[in-house]
């Protein structure tokens, strides 16, 4: 396996932003290889404690095996999705937090292993599935799925204008007797496809992406973490989110606006208005010093909100 050393985006302005309280309840939704969960718990007393979730079994793995966090009481580690975290926590025993960050996208570790196929740097399998144990992989999305789903998917998710001959060219491969299997098959086949590009961008970059969002699912589960930590939140709680493209940010800026300005229901014209539940924070880019550090920083945007306390301590719709 490709050892893979991951530096972790925003990291300071990150935990400067989340941590609050330092006996407070926290949530990574994104371990990772737990820089933020590290940073976080040195900002915690011994009162604190940081639930930490990853949907990557490698992930989970090197928290497992981390002396220092395995034997910290302050400290746990979930094998699921954030999406998944109002269930887990419940199961924990845990209504309200303090706070969630999640850190989205892809890992270096993932990109940077072979094995995991999500990247064009390698030929291996073509699997792209952060969880490896279930799912589709995208070889088997590709050997199953007709032709105007895949230009769906890698036009929605990837943003790639060539979409529909990429996709014509999958399935006329695949009836051919020789579907796409391998990262390297994929990416050759992409590059005979697309004649342009931008400057210093792989052809095959959008269909990489389109693909691995889909997979994954990432946009919904997306959705579903943000309301996730929107429920669980409590007054004054912040909300921090890293995004690293624009179909991320786009629903992290837009659950945002939405929740951070009063609703008149108007089926209901003559009844108050849902009080805000969020207000927004403020946006954050790397700086140059990371930038030049760490080159995969470039694209990252980070968005913070914290719970209203009116909202959250009245009850009634999403509190």
């Amino acid at each position: 396996m490709t050892q893979s050393l991951h530096q972790t985006v925003l990291l300071a302005e990150a935990v400067e932003a989340l941590v609050t309280r330092a006996d407070g309840i926290y949530v990574d939704g994104t371990f990772g290889r737990g820089g933020h969960s590290r940073a976080v718990l040195a900002r915690l007393g011994g009162g604190g404690r940081l639930i930490a979730f990853d949907r990557d079994p490698d992930a989970v793995a090197a928290a497992q095996g981390d002396a220092a966090l395995r034997g910290d009481p302050r400290f746990a580690i979930v094998h699921a999705s954030f999406a998944e975290m109002a269930a887990r926590l419940a199961a924990l025993g845990i209504a309200r937090v303090d706070g969630v960050l999640l850190d989205l996208g892809v890992s270096s570790p993932q990109i940077d292993t072979p094995a995991r196929g999500f990247s064009f740097r390698f030929d291996a399998p073509l699997d792209m599935r952060m969880d490896t144990t279930r799912g589709e992989t995208a070889a088997d999305f590709l050997a199953r799925a007709d032709e105007r789903h895949i230009a769906q998917v890698i036009k929605d998710h990837g943003e790639e204008r060539f979409a529909q001959p990429i996709a014509r060219a999958l399935v006329a491969r695949r009836q051919g007797g020789n579907p796409v299997r391998t990262t390297g098959e994929l990416a050759a086949l992409v590059a005979r496809v697309v004649k342009s590009r931008e400057p210093g961008q792989d052809p095959a970059t959008r269909t990489f992406q389109g693909l691995r969002i889909h997979v994954n699912a990432e946009l919904e589960a997306l959705e579903q973490g943000l309301n996730a930590a929107l429920a669980l939140l409590a007054p004054q709680g912040r909300l921090v989110v890293i995004s690293f493209h624009s179909l991320e940010d786009r629903i992290v800026k837009t659950f945002i606006a939405r929740e951070s300005r009063d609703v008149v229901d108007r089926r209901v014209p003559m009844a108050p208005p849902r009080a805000l539940r969020l207000a927004a924070l403020g946006r954050v880019r790397p700086g140059a010093a990371e930038l030049q550090a760490n080159p995969r920083a470039r694209s990252a945007v980070m968005r913070v909100a914290e719970r209203t306390a009116v909202a959250a301590a009245g009850g009634g719709e999403g509190a």
